[in-house]
């Protein structure tokens, strides 16, 4: 083993490991002195070329990035479809703070800051948005990875406790955008790869005088590389605008069906040798969910005098799923409504902006095994959030935030099945007021400061609400915390280098830890307190840009540095005081090199590691680290004044490392067997494709 800048590379695998050390240090070292090379290039390089300023919404402001009083990743049009685009991981993995790890298309979860890496198959403590239709449903469970990338124009996440702008969910949010109306009018999309996986993607705009539509039709399927391991995924996705002097009404609609077979993770054992397997209980009963989702939402905009605007947004979901499992079977559904209203009022020098949002929704489910009903339950739940803020703008360097928002939640149990005992009930969570204050100074056009710091906190899933027996828990707690931030962005080399490193604090009151009490019963518990202390560094940097030959270089550096730990939290007897929280790498590091050699042709490199991480609260069970590379050429064949032809292909997992994409923390064996931590990551695999937009 050698040890590099802390980190451990085996030498049993130098031509692997030693590759992608170099190109580390390449593009790091590149990032600091490739501006001072470029006069040692032959030609003369193009000076007009700069990385762009980009404008964010997320903060319910529209602002550029520089001015931002806080910290926010933004990804934006080719990095979306980083890859073969079939895997939303591969473009979150990219941002610094952001952990996206995947069992399969299916089974997924995303970690911001280390909040939510204790859910043990599904995201449930961000809030995601589509055009700000919400994405999260009524069990708190988030699938954002539903959505075709080909779909999407910008990715926008607020990362940490930031209730004030989002409401509950302490990890932060995920915000998606579909393009603007007037960027193509017809878009063709298709791919194959390993494992027959076939994706293809068809979109169109349409534009009146005061109407404008744009669609997408997306199809993703693949038998997987391992046993039981089927996927189909078909969406339908389309907006539209109405637009008129003094009001604009804007639509959403996504329309997703799935249908996955459920491999599972799998033990040590299995893990190391047989990769490939499914776990033998679900792949006995063919274990498979399937889903059909609905989501829309319709924005009524209004400026009702000169500085006075109103934006009134309804919306509504549905979800019907079912689940086949070797212990039993769930046949769930949800139906939801809300409504948001945000009233802005303009001065010169500020923007007060209050609203608020109600959000109704009920969940329903079954539980059966060989056609015998086991349990039935309906649960109702009702949120509100009010919220108020203010952005000071003294002058062209100061920026100055203020918000604070009240918001509260219920939740209501009827038992349908009678026979196991009645078992409904009612909670009423206390209100929740959280405030959040944030600056940003710019010194001059290179350098700019900021700081904030914001209260969150996070609502129990129904199935967390309830105790082993299935009663509502009474003494079940929301968790909160508070997060301070500070951070510095430089433009850097007449902006052809821009960096933002930010350090953050993060101190967690009765974090809900999901406890499994058997293979098909999980509980909530609050764990006392935890702290959570990270860097995280973006350096994006234009090593040269020529008219021809060797063209165009670019590179993109994240890198995470994080330490979560429990400060007091005892269960069944034993204290973890100390331990370090499961589940989370110590840092990861992506670097990606995007090389244009002449202008129709793009060559782009990704190499990600993951650092060590623990598997258990005990800390006795450690996974090491992970180091993964991924190559995409793509080459345009055809290129006119309205239209193009675009060829591609890639490699995923260039060195066919073996590694696990996903991790289940406090995994027990039952019956004897292993603990079932790992969900085995794709071996080396390809894909070939074309893309024609007119």
């Amino acid at each position: 083993m050698i040890n590099l800048l802390g980190l451990q590379y085996d030498t049993r695998r130098p031509s692997a490991r030693m590759l992608f050390v170099a190109l580390w240090l390449f593009g790091f070292l590149g990032n600091l002195s490739g501006q001072e090379k470029e006069s040692l290039l032959p030609g003369k390089p193009d000076t007009t070329i700069v990385l762009g300023e980009i404008s964010v919404e997320a903060l319910k402001i529209s602002t550029s990035l520089r001015d931002v009083p806080g910290s926010i990743s933004v990804v934006t049009g080719k990095e979306i479809t980083l890859s073969d685009a079939t895997n939303l991981a591969t473009t979150l993995n990219a941002l610094p703070g952001v952990s996206m790890q995947t069992g399969n298309y299916a089974t997924s979860r995303i970690v911001i800051r280390g909040m939510g890496s204790r859910t043990p198959y599904n995201t449930n403590r961000i809030k995601s948005y589509l055009n700000e239709v919400p994405l999260t449903g009524s069990d708190g469970v988030s699938t954002p990875e539903e959505i075709d990338l080909h779909s999407l124009q910008s990715i926008e996440v607020v990362k940490g406790p930031a209730a004030a702008l989002f409401g509950p969910g302490l990890g932060g949010s995920l915000n998606l955008y579909t393009p603007e109306y007037d960027q193509y009018k017809l878009k063709a999309n298709m791919q194959y790869g390993s494992w027959q996986t076939l994706q293809s993607h068809l979109s169109a705009t349409a534009q009146g005088e005061t109407i404008k539509a744009w669609g997408s039709l997306s199809h993703l399927q693949s038998d997987g590389f391992r046993e039981n391991n089927h996927y189909k995924r078909s969406s339908l996705l389309s907006t539209a605008a109405w637009e008129k002097p003094g009001w604009t009404v804007q639509a959403t609609l996504l329309l997703t069906g799935l249908n996955a077979g459920i491999p599972s993770s799998l033990g040590k054992s299995m893990f190391e040798e047989n990769p490939g397997a499914a776990a033998p209980t679900w792949k006995a009963v063919k274990g498979y969910k399937e889903s059909e989702k609905i989501r829309a939402g319709i924005t009524v905009a209004t400026r009702i005098k000169a500085r006075l605007d109103n934006h009134f947004t309804i919306f509504g979901i549905g979800i019907n799923s079912y689940e086949r499992r070797p212990f039993n079977n769930l046949d769930d559904n949800s139906i939801g409504y809300g409504f948001r209203n945000k009233l802005s009022y303009h001065t010169e020098k500020t923007v007060w902006i209050a609203g608020g949002e109600f959000v109704a929704d009920r969940y329903e489910w079954q539980l059966d095994k060989e056609n015998i009903l086991l349990n039935k339950n309906n649960e109702s739940r009702n949120h509100f959030n009010l919220y108020g803020m203010v952005y000071y703008r003294p002058n062209e360097k100061l920026n100055l935030s203020v918000a604070s928002a009240l918001g509260q939640t219920s939740y209501r149990l009827t038992d349908l099945f009678p026979a196991n005992g009645e078992q409904s009930g009612h909670r009423k969570f206390p209100l929740i007021f959280s405030p959040r204050i944030g600056i940003n100074y710019t010194l001059n056009p290179a350098v700019a400061l900021y700081g904030s710091a914001g209260h969150g906190y996070s609502l129990p899933s129904p199935e967390e609400t309830l105790l082993p027996s299935g009663d509502v828990n009474p003494n079940l707690e929301p968790e909160q915390g508070m997060q301070y931030e500070t951070g510095i962005r430089l433009n850097l080399f007449h902006q052809k280098a821009w960096m933002e490193g930010t350090l953050y604090w993060i101190e967690l009151n009765n974090l809900q830890v999901t406890k499994r009490v058997t293979e098909d019963i999980f509980t909530g518990i609050n764990a006392g307190k935890t702290r959570h202390q990270g860097f995280e560094l973006t350096f994006r940097n234009i090593f040269f840009s020529y008219n021809h030959f060797p063209g165009r270089l670019t590179s993109l550096l994240s890198y995470s540095l994080t330490s979560n730990k429990f400060i007091t939290f005892t269960d069944d007897g034993t204290s973890y005081d100390g331990n370090h929280l499961p589940g989370i790498p110590n840092q990861t590091i992506q670097q990606q090199f995007t090389w244009n050699p002449v202008e129709r042709i793009e060559l782009t490199t990704q190499l990600y590691y993951v650092g060590e991480q623990y598997l258990d609260d005990l800390n006795s069970e450690k996974y090491g680290s992970s180091l993964l590379g991924n190559l995409k050429l793509s080459a345009e064949v055809l290129k006119g004044t309205s239209s193009s032809f675009q060829f591609f292909a890639g490699i995923n997992n260039l060195t066919n490392t073996h590694y696990a994409s996903m991790l289940i923390v406090n995994a027990k064996g039952f019956g004897g067997s292993e603990p079932r931590y790992y969900y085995p990551g794709s071996p080396r695999n390809f894909f070939l494709g074309i893309q024609y937009g007119f």
